[in-house]
């Protein structure tokens, strides 16, 4: 009997020990989940209204006001779109042709824009501040954001290239032309409209307008479906989708960390300025028609790496940096300093 006992030991511990581990797997995945759900929870949803302020109007029922946004976003933009392609300044498949053809754009946008205002403001009967205009240090905020929009996509065309996915093809050819500097210049000004007039609709008014009659999660779903539903083409795969509705989901963590949309705006804005003009590759599908600013960038490598058609913003690599960060954004605390957004 002892010597049973004596043999039996030395197998018990390792048992023993993989029984602790596989505890605190499971452990720290419901602390992982609970801090997930405290995130999203309905305790920040006074804060995260950005004001306080009362609509003195009618506010759509939560399930509504996606489909009151996609039809602003339709209403609003269409007869641009018609003009784009009587002029003949988009490609038969519909995006804008050319440098110009993404300038004109942007009369759709700043038409969706002031169609979405005017139902704030007339309908709601609420200011542009409830709807994430608020906060100090607007020009601050803003920028620090477009670097950090800079910031990622410089990171992750360097590391497509570093996997094999793009071969270097020439160093800043736009700087032999100035007529392609002028129109990277103008661009800037022209990304900043369409992404800030996106970021206003989206995580500025759908989300706080779906806050104020349900929650913050529903908030973060419908609004992000909303915007998937927006961009969608029949010729999407799956991977792509997949990236809209995520890209949503980080600018709504983003919203949510720092109760305004400006650090956003300039987020969006240095992402999609940067993706089309730095390395002469599609963004969202799309061709600038420019030369590179940094350095032209030829895919070399599978779809899923190099995004395809759709450029760096279909590439699994920034499927997995955007879904990272916006986890990161969800369970880190909020900064309580006014006027200040997350680190990035």
């Amino acid at each position: 009997m002892p010597t049973k006992a004596i043999s039996a030991a030395p197998s018990a511990r390792p048992l023993a020990s993989r029984q602790m581990r596989g505890c605190v797997r499971i452990c720290s995945a419901r602390s992982f989940y609970r801090r997930l759900r405290r995130a999203i929870s309905l305790r920040s949803m006074t804060r995260m209204i950005f004001s306080g302020e009362t609509a003195k109007g009618w506010i759509a029922p939560a399930i509504a006001a996606p489909f009151i946004c996609v039809l602003l976003v339709v209403i609003s933009m269409l007869p641009g779109d018609i003009a784009l392609g009587h002029f003949g300044l988009t490609e038969p498949m519909g995006p804008p042709r050319g440098p110009l053809g993404f300038f004109v754009m942007l009369m759709s946008f700043i038409a969706m824009g002031l169609a979405v205002a005017g139902w704030v403001r007339w309908v709601e009967k609420r200011s542009l501040a409830s709807a994430g205009l608020c906060g100090d240090g607007r020009l601050r905020r803003f920028l620090t954001g477009l670097a950090a929009g800079v910031a990622m996509m410089g990171a992750i065309v360097t590391a497509i290239a570093l996997a094999g996915g793009y071969r270097v093809a020439e160093l800043a050819p736009a700087l032999a032309s100035p007529a392609a500097l002028g129109w990277i210049v103008l661009l800037l000004t022209g990304f900043t409209v369409q992404a800030s007039v996106e970021e206003f609709v989206f995580r500025g008014w759908l989300f706080s307008a779906v806050m104020r009659r349900w929650n913050m999660a529903a908030a973060f779903i419908l609004s992000s479906a909303a915007f998937t539903f927006v961009h969608y083409s029949p010729r999407a795969t799956l991977l792509e989708i997949v990236m809209t509705f995520v890209f949503a989901i980080f600018a709504c963590a983003w919203v949510r960390s720092s109760n305004a949309i400006w650090g956003v705006m300039g987020w969006h804005t240095g992402w999609n300025w940067f993706g089309g003009t730095g390395f002469d590759v599609p963004i969202t599908g799309m061709d600038t028609g420019l030369p590179a600013l940094v350095v032209k960038m030829v895919p070399v490598g599978p779809a899923w790496l190099t995004g395809g058609g759709e450029g760096p913003e279909g590439s699994m690599l920034t499927l997995a940096l955007l879904t990272a960060g916006g986890l990161a954004l969800l369970l880190a605390r909020s900064r309580e300093r006014r006027g200040i957004d997350p680190p990035v």
